[in-house]
């Protein structure tokens, strides 16, 4: 990437000695989310320094950015945030347009999130939208299990990719003239997008030295919709990547798969309402949606989120929000933005006050506050500047 490259060799050499104090294990290794960057991305970077949008949102948004900034300032990442007040207020349409501006001009952006409200048929989800006007096609989470955290399942360890822009998510639905009883909502799949989001699941799995993909579909209820999905990819499986491990799987029995057998799944590929729901189903089962961070990805742009899209305005304001999910969507963006150094820091830093500390909120079985967990993130930090003589 240009706007990275000139960080490149520098941030490299630190990034091998950084945390030596503290011998990555392999849990840790896996800890930090592998990260698929585009050459297209236009970055806005000035005097070594990356500009980025910020998008507080609604709920636990704002004090969740509150506590990257306090991380981000002692680890002293070179990033300059450009805040966007965007919100679900249905007057908020301005604000929309101004989002969207500012993520063009940065060329990526860290975001809460944004309700949207299912009572007013009329109200434009801010979400969808942002994904659509930008074409961040694909969404991903990493997930994967963490020591010490209550779970069902040990030795997870799976991506699931998500298209992002279409299907079920297209918006367009009406009510049926002359018949306000029938309601028709249309699942639109174009063979564009469905190529789109196959090659990017190959390429991430090509670089991350993955063994399997596994296309989640319906293809035997929607045969044109979802089999037109299930035929492209196995014709670029195939073609295109014939060193992959390549399988399908029905959506009902990949979720039944997933509660009974997850660790059989490396990279999960599906259509975006199963990833939608494919990828909950995920983070429950490595601990809740506390945990897991979530990218959104296209050609020109790059936002970064919490792999469930959930609000939390009940804990707003409470000190009772996990903000590891956010801390990890900040960090992929360091990782995006080429900043590898920095974010493996403050990801191991993370790792250590969840497992070595066990400092854990309410979420994940624990007593702890929000600012316990940070106040002791930054410990780490702290410490890892002073023993690895870690200088950024």
């Amino acid at each position: 990437m240009k706007a990275v490259s000139a960080l490149g060799n520098r941030s490299t050499q630190i990034a091998q000695r950084a945390c030596y104090a503290t011998a990555p294990s392999s849990e840790m290794l896996r800890f930090r989310s592998p990260v698929l960057q585009t050459n297209t991305t236009k970055l806005a970077r000035y005097g070594g320094r990356h500009n980025v949008a910020v998008l507080p949102g609604d709920g636990i948004g704002p004090e969740m950015l509150e506590h990257v900034e306090k991380i981000f300032q002692l680890a002293k990442v070179p990033v300059d945030f450009e805040t966007v007040n965007l919100s679900s207020k249905e007057d908020a349409s301005e604000d929309l347009a101004e989002a969207i501006t500012a993520i063009k001009r940065n060329g990526i952006a860290l975001k809460g999130n944004i309700e949207t409200k299912f009572d007013n048929p009329t109200f434009v989800s801010r979400n969808m939208e942002l994904r659509r006007q930008l074409n961040l096609y694909a969404n991903v989470l990493h997930c994967a299990s963490i020591p010490t955290i209550p779970s069902r399942h040990k030795n997870i360890d799976m991506v699931i990719i998500r298209e992002n822009t279409e299907g079920e998510y297209s918006g367009r639905e009406h009510e049926a003239v002359g018949s306000p009883r029938v309601v028709e909502s249309l699942k639109v799949v174009t063979r564009e997008k469905c190529e789109q989001i196959t090659r990017f699941a190959f390429q991430f799995a090509k670089k991350y030295n993955r063994k399997k993909v596994t296309a989640v579909h319906k293809a035997n209820i929607q045969k044109l919709g979802d089999g037109l999905f299930l035929k492209i990819a196995g014709e670029i499986a195939k073609s295109e990547y014939p060193d992959i491990e390549f399988n399908s799987m029905i959506v009902d029995n990949a979720s039944m798969q997933l509660v009974a057998r997850p660790q059989q799944f490396d990279i999960m590929l599906m259509p975006n309402l199963y990833g939608n729901i494919i990828s909950n189903i995920a983070c429950g089962l490595v601990g809740g949606p506390g945990l897991v961070s979530g990218m959104n990805i296209g050609d020109d742009y790059a936002v970064f989120e919490t792999g469930t899209r959930n609000t939390g305005t009940t804990l707003a304001g409470k000190d009772l929000a996990n903000p590891t999910a956010f801390i990890r969507a900040a960090v992929d963006m360091l990782r995006f933005l080429g900043l590898t150094a920095h974010a493996n820091v403050i990801s191991d830093s993370l790792f250590r006050t969840l497992v070595e500390k066990r400092i854990h909120t309410k979420d994940i079985g624990g007593e702890a506050k929000a600012s316990e967990l940070i106040a002791s993130v930054l410990e780490f930090i702290e410490k890892e500047i002073q023993e690895t003589n870690f200088r950024p």
